[in-house]
């Protein structure tokens, strides 16, 4: 009998790092987010960026963050993702409790079952990445 191995299994998953942040100008109140997605040793990035249709807290904006940029990928990665939110890393790898924002705490869970994530809190605007984060994030609250 010969064992049939499904090619899919045989196949690395790519590499991709995301950095993301999300903004609140009060909070609640007008919020942004955004997240750069780059790959290891290769100069290219990818900046995507967006705004809260409604009043939003800091919180849901770095969800949110966290969100669009694994929605980015067009197919299940290996992704490191850089977050300055504790609330996002610490709830994702140490269990914290989670009280709100449940409806983008299970969009968060969707996706963290199809891609390997390894979540890494960073200080604010501690890379380069982080701080163009949070310069789109905010300017995405001023935009009307």
């Amino acid at each position: 009998m010969v064992a049939v191995q499904n090619p899919t299994e045989t196949q690395t998953k790519p590499v991709v790092n995301i950095h993301c942040d999300g903004a609140c100008s009060g909070n609640p109140g007008f919020g942004g987010w955004a997240a750069i997605l780059t790959v290891p040793g290769k100069p290219h990035k990818r900046a995507i960026s967006g705004k809260a249709d409604t009043t939003t807290t800091n919180n849901r904006m770095e969800l949110t963050a966290a969100i669009e940029g694994l929605k980015a990928l067009k197919k299940p990665c290996k992704v490191t993702l850089f977050s300055d939110s504790t609330y996002v890393v610490h709830t994702m790898t140490k269990s914290w409790k989670r009280n709100a924002n449940q409806d983008l705490w299970e969009e968060l869970d969707k996706l963290a079952e199809v891609h390997d994530i390894t979540w890494l809190w960073l200080s604010r605007n501690s890379t380069p990445e982080l701080s163009e984060c949070d310069r789109l994030a905010k300017e995405q609250i001023l935009v009307s």
